[in-house]
Parts: structure tokens; C-alpha cells; sequence
């Protein structure tokens, strides 16, 4: 294994057992099959992209592993990730203390259905992937980078966002807890105001872009917005 590999699974792992953490102490027991449920849908799914990746497209990889606040180099994103990882913390603490102390009480089928939608994100961000191999985890343009307009991107600019929002609407309804999904619009409006920012970057300094923005309308959801 190169030391890529050894670093990107690596942290993957440690991220994994957090999220373990998050969902399981505030529940304060093991018995609570919805957090199970979807912590193997998504530990399964983000090991397996990142094992796709790290055979295909070792430099999208190398582009993932630096992410969060202090990776970004300008300041309105690191204030935009650092209140979005706090709600995105607050979405899997939440449903714990929900689920201790039963607040909801979400049909099994309905729960299902939100793991459902975890898995739909996730192969959205697939897709993603393997369309840009410049989606870095923080903002910027590389050398000979140019504009993507196929596949997810004829739909929307920003489909990873997309798969994010996706995301943020499915995990209260895969860990049974209605009110998380008080989380989504304060959630939703950090990815707004973190796209809307990228797209003043990108229009600045990816050549095609503007072209590319009259072309394709909607921002994050098609026929929306």
C-alpha cells in the first residue's frame, strides 16, 4: 500500500469511528438499530468510493485529503465551513439524544427510505468523481483545469452540493429523528452561501466558466434553483 493509500484510508477510518462516537454516545447505548443501519450504508459506501479512487484517479484523492476550514485559503470559506461542520456534527449528535430520549417516532419504513437516500448521495458523489477529477475538497483552480459540463453537471453547477443536500434531508429519516430535520435550513443555507461564493471564484479564474453558467441555470436543484 503507497503512502497515499496508507494516508487516505487511514483518515477515512478515524472519521469513521468519530461518527461512530457521535451517534452512539449521546444515546448512551449500543441498542439503536437505525444508527447501525446507517453507519454501515455509509462507512460501506464512503470505503468503497475512496477504494475506487485510490485505483483510478489517485490525483482526485490526493485533492480529498485536504479539507475543512483551515484548508481553505480564503477567509468567507473558513467561516462557511466551520459553522457547516458544526451543524454537520449537530446532525449525528442529534438523532442520538432524540433516540435516548424518545422524542420521535419514525415508521421502520420510513427509516429505510432515509437510508435509501444516504446511498443515493453517496453514488452522486460517485458520479462526481468520476467526472471531475479536479473536485478538491477546497476551492480552487489547478493548471490545465477546465470546465465540466457533462454527466450531473448538465443538470446543475454544483452536483456535489446536490449529493450534500440530499444527504442532509436523508440522515434524521435513517436515524429516526424528526427533529434533526430542523438541522436541513440552516444546513441548506450554508451550502447556498458556499457555492454562491465558489461561483464568484470560479468565474474569476476557471476560463469557460461564465459560458458554461449561461448554459446550465440552476445552481443546486434542477428546474428550481
Amino acid at each position: 500500500m503507497d503512502a497515499l493509500s496508507r494516508n487516505t484510508l487511514g483518515r477515512l477510518t478515524i472519521f469513521q469511528i468519530c461518527v461512530a462516537l457521535l451517534l452512539f454516545l449521546p444515546a448512551w447505548s449500543l441498542h439503536f438499530w437505525q444508527a447501525w443501519l446507517f453507519w454501515i450504508v455509509f462507512s460501506i459506501a464512503q470505503f468503497a468510493i475512496t477504494l475506487y479512487f485510490l485505483r483510478t484517479d489517485p490525483h482526485l484523492m490526493q485533492n480529498r485529503i485536504k479539507a475543512g476550514p483551515r484548508a481553505e485559503s480564503r477567509p468567507a470559506q473558513k467561516m462557511i465551513l466551520f459553522f457547516s461542520s458544526i451543524l454537520s456534527c449537530a446532525l449525528v449528535i442529534l438523532p442520538g439524544f432524540d433516540h435516548r430520549f424518545g422524542w420521535s417516532a419514525v415508521p421502520v419504513p420510513v427509516v429505510i427510505l432515509g437510508d435509501f437516500g444516504v446511498a443515493l448521495a453517496m453514488f452522486i458523489v460517485f458520479l462526481v468523481f468520476r467526472a471531475n477529477t479536479h473536485a478538491a475538497a477546497t476551492i480552487k483552480v489547478e493548471e490545465h483545469q477546465q470546465v465540466i459540463s457533462t454527466g450531473l453537471y448538465a443538470l446543475v453547477r454544483h452536483p456535489m452540493y446536490l449529493g450534500a443536500l440530499i444527504l442532509f434531508l436523508a440522515v434524521p429519516f435513517a436515524l429516526g429523528s424528526i427533529w434533526t430535520l430542523f438541522l436541513v435550513p440552516p444546513l441548506t443555507g450554508m451550502l447556498a452561501a458556499r457555492l454562491l461564493d465558489e461561483e464568484r471564484f470560479l468565474l474569476a479564474n476557471l476560463p469557460g466558466y461564465a459560458a458554461y453558467c449561461q448554459k446550465v441555470r440552476f445552481h443546486l436543484i434542477p428546474f428550481l434553483w
